[in-house]
């Protein structure tokens, strides 16, 4: 897996390289920075980290829907996947966010998958 900013040239650079998946956060989400994926190959998926693991807020999961349909403008549908931005401890000190609200955010990604891959 490998992160990476959303631009058209890295895209094409990636889509030549061996990794199978390419990661985005929040910036591959906003709908004028997803034409990069217009460039995705076959064979290699997206991962749309839309999902804050920094707070306990929980995202709507018809906004998730959403922004997912922006990305499957550019990109298949079947080479995308929705996931978390990154692990709930990504600091030395972790995040302030509580055990349920991250069981939360979890079952809201299944769901959503669910929902949206069948």
């Amino acid at each position: 897996m490998i992160a990476l900013r959303p631009s058209s040239r890295v895209m094409r650079r990636m889509a030549r390289s061996r990794p199978c998946t390419m990661t985005g956060g929040h910036a591959f989400e906003r709908r004028r920075r997803l034409q990069p994926l217009r460039y995705l190959p076959k064979g290699k998926t997206v991962m749309l980290g839309r999902i804050t693991t920094k707070f306990g807020a929980m995202e709507s999961k018809d906004d998730l829907k959403s922004r997912i349909d922006d990305a499957a403008r550019y990109a298949p549908l079947h080479q995308l996947v929705l996931s978390p931005q990154c692990g709930f401890s990504s600091t030395a000190h972790g995040n302030d966010i509580a055990v349920e609200a991250q069981r939360a955010k979890l079952r809201l990604v299944i769901e959503t998958a669910e929902e949206v891959w069948g």
